[in-house]
């Protein structure tokens, strides 16, 4: 039986109160991940019979069905801890992109390895530069360190400024940070601008690319070869990538790192938490690997329907970013969060961006086809409400 646990107001305001005495000045004013909203609580509370999840950049094809048969294989060894070192995993990227497995990392999602390096590498103080508009842990965590953040953005086309990047490295910088393709923009930063901003480095900063979106345009012959390109310079680095896209592991949470050196993996290795790639993860990333048809498959699918989506957008009259991921970013001409509201009384769930001059902007993931039916009928509905 359930005990009673309702607490005077008079103690719940006073032990608030001095919860944030107690914590860290630094903690208190971080800003908190946007995570997005969950279908099943969207249905719940509107009542529709159909939910268009289009916010978290999750594969429409799901995964791969041999990974649905390794986890059910591997189910019966639930009560076992997972290999800590991730070994197997670890050989199969080793084997699949060519860097040794003592320079590969295994996270919890790609953001448990943003979280190690700057709880390895950052001091009250250092200055990290990052991009803006961005994956938001690429600025909490380096905050959450005290680090100091400099923010570039891109310019007036949705496009990486290079120059800007240049003159924001020409001061003493402990790490860089940004994703290519963007995210939320999902602009391509190409070879030339990638070799122009690598060089621009201070020659003791850590370099930190994000490729969570890498599968989409591995293939454009435009999309930089970042391991040669970093490979030939002196910094250290790690390239960030993930499962939880392509490969349609979202849900079991695996990301990884390719590093420059061994020793990075060392230091990370230190401040990570020893199972932090559960049993199941570990299984279904080997087996999507194995799988590589599935993942072109995926890829083909979402280039397709994002070039329909966005067409339509612009259509109707939205400013819509060029995009190299499987997601589109657009200029709604509006608040983001009102718009978003309203969206979800039609079943779709999109995401608001929320930072400092991008208030009018959403990010809108590619689904599979009745998804994006669903968000595009949605949104003219709202549109025609409005006219009239």
């Amino acid at each position: 039986m359930a005990s009673d646990l309702a607490v005077p107001d008079t103690v719940f305001d006073n032990q608030q109160q001095l919860l944030k005495k107690l914590a860290r000045p630094g903690a208190r004013s971080l800003s908190v991940y946007n995570a997005g909203l969950s279908a099943e609580a969207v249905q719940k509370k509107y009542g529709v019979a159909h939910i268009a999840k289009l916010a978290s950049n999750e594969n429409p094809l799901g995964a791969s069905p041999q990974v649905v048969t390794a986890l059910a294989a591997d189910a019966c060894f639930s009560a076992i801890y997972s290999d800590a070192s991730s070994a197997a995993l670890r050989d199969a990227l080793a084997a699949d992109t060519g860097v040794a497995a003592e320079n590969i990392v295994i996270g919890n999602g790609s953001e448990d390895i943003l979280h190690m390096l700057a709880l390895a590498f950052l001091n009250p103080g250092d200055r990290v530069v990052t991009l803006i508009p961005s994956f938001g842990l690429h600025e909490i965590f380096p905050r959450m360190m005290g680090a100091d953040v400099t923010l570039v953005g891109v310019n007036a086309r949705q496009e990486f400024d290079v120059e800007a990047w240049e003159n924001a490295l020409s001061a003493p910088a402990k790490m860089l940070i940004f994703s290519n393709p963007s995210n939320p923009v999902g602009c391509m930063l190409n070879r030339e601008g990638f070799t122009r901003i690598v060089n621009a480095a201070p020659a003791d900063c850590v370099l930190v690319i994000d490729e969570a979106y890498f599968e989409y345009c591995e293939n454009d012959p435009e999309y930089p070869d970042s391991l040669r390109v970093l490979a030939e310079q002196p910094r250290p680095w790690i390239v960030l990538r993930t499962f939880s896209k392509a490969y349609g592991l979202a849900g079991l949470r695996v990301g990884y790192g390719l590093a420059s050196h061994p020793e990075l993996v060392n230091l990370l290795d230190r401040v990570r938490t020893p199972f932090n790639i559960n049993r199941s993860a570990q299984v279904a990333a080997v087996a999507a690997l194995q799988d590589k048809q599935h993942v072109r498959d995926s890829i083909a699918l979402v280039t397709a329907l994002r070039e329909e989506m966005a067409a339509e957008l612009t259509a109707l009259g939205f400013n819509v970013a060029s995009s190299s991921a499987n997601f589109l970013f657009f200029d709604c001409g509006c608040p983001a969060t009102e718009l978003a509201q309203r969206l979800l009384a039609y079943g779709v769930i999109i995401k608001p961006w929320r930072e400092t001059g991008y208030e009018n902007w959403i990010r809108v993931s590619i689904g599979n086809e009745q998804d994006n039916r669903q968000f595009i009928d949605s949104l003219k509905r709202i549109l025609t409400e409005n006219a009239a």
